[in-house]
């Protein structure tokens, strides 16, 4: 199978079966490891949530399509919907054009583009930001110490405080923003952190076990937030237009998004998320054709930054 299959595939396995780790997905599928992982996360940049806790699991089916044909499968429907003589009647030609629309709006977008282009269907690489090749290894690791409720010791680089050692208490990995991240209590900061998988630069066992608590699952961890960042629940109103309208209709953003057309090809989008920085990056790629109507406090934040980058572009100040 290629690797737009082996992706359906591994969703429908998740699905239907319970604690799958790397190594049994790979045996179903019949490739690497590391394959397995690489798809995960071309899984997660398609904003599919998937977690390892005791196998992986699926946060939320309400992310996957509804249809999951292959190339094949959608041919041959296609086919006989538009072959069989009960288009032709009254009673059906109606019913038989809604399924029709239906079927195309139930295709994976890598199924529509090889039934629009050719025949075999352009080859697309899954680009990511994210360094699975110094991360992956500490994978297996963590699922071991997981399954066995034992504290990981790591080295690990955060943005804003530099390198430090950490002992933790490891309880899932999420796939959330392009990246891995082991989600642990930190016995060093006492509190829940979230670790990207590829900043960790040393992994080790240790000795001493934890008592999970079985509250903190990543359903429960991750609930409310943009991507990754948790905060304090907030509003948040922004209305799009032009092309920025097309693109937020166009597909979903957020389990808890709300979207309304309100006219001029304008819509109103609202969200309660935890924390605004990470939606913050979002409006901003935007740029104009987005204007937050509240919170206020977000608001001051991008007028800010407006001001700073038109300082920054100000011809006169070169």
């Amino acid at each position: 199978m290629n690797k737009y299959q082996r992706m359906l595939f591994i969703l429908n396995l998740l699905r239907t079966r319970r604690n799958m780790n790397a190594q049994a997905l790979a045996e179903e599928c019949q490739v690497t490891p590391r394959s397995i992982y690489r798809d995960i996360i071309a899984l997660s940049e398609a904003n599919i949530p998937i977690y390892y806790d005791n196998g992986y699991k699926l946060a939320s089916d309400a992310f996957l399509p509804p249809l999951n044909f292959t190339y094949d499968e959608y041919q041959l429907l296609k086919s006989a919907l538009e072959s069989t003589p009960l288009g032709d009647t009254d009673k059906y030609r109606r019913v038989v054009e809604e399924l029709m629309v239906k079927l195309e709006a139930g295709l994976s977008e890598s199924v529509r583009r090889r039934s629009r282009f050719t025949p075999d269907g352009p080859q697309v690489k899954v680009a990511s930001s994210f360094d699975y090749s110094k991360a992956t290894g500490y994978v297996g690791m963590a699922e071991a110490a997981m399954a066995r409720s034992q504290c990981l010791q790591i080295k690990y680089e955060s943005i804003e405080s530099g390198i430090s050692d950490r002992v933790i208490e490891p309880y899932f990995i999420m796939f959330r923003g392009h990246a891995f991240y082991l989600v642990a209590f930190c016995r060093t900061r006492e509190a829940f952190r979230t670790f990207r998988l590829d900043r960790i630069l040393e992994m080790q066992t240790t000795s001493e076990s934890f008592d999970r608590d079985t509250s903190v699952t990543a359903e429960t961890y991750f609930a409310g937030s943009w991507s990754v960042y948790s905060g304090d629940p907030i509003k948040i109103v922004i209305e799009f237009s032009r092309s920025a309208a097309k693109v937020v209709m166009s597909a979903r953003h957020h389990s808890d998004e709300q979207v309304e057309e309100i006219g001029d090809g304008r819509v109103r989008y609202t969200i309660i998320t935890n924390g605004i920085e990470e939606i913050q990056r979002w409006i901003l790629g935007f740029g104009g054709d987005a204007v937050v109507v509240e919170p206020e406090e977000l608001r001051r934040n991008l007028a800010e930054i407006g001001k700073h980058l038109g300082n920054c572009y100000d011809q006169d100040s070169r």
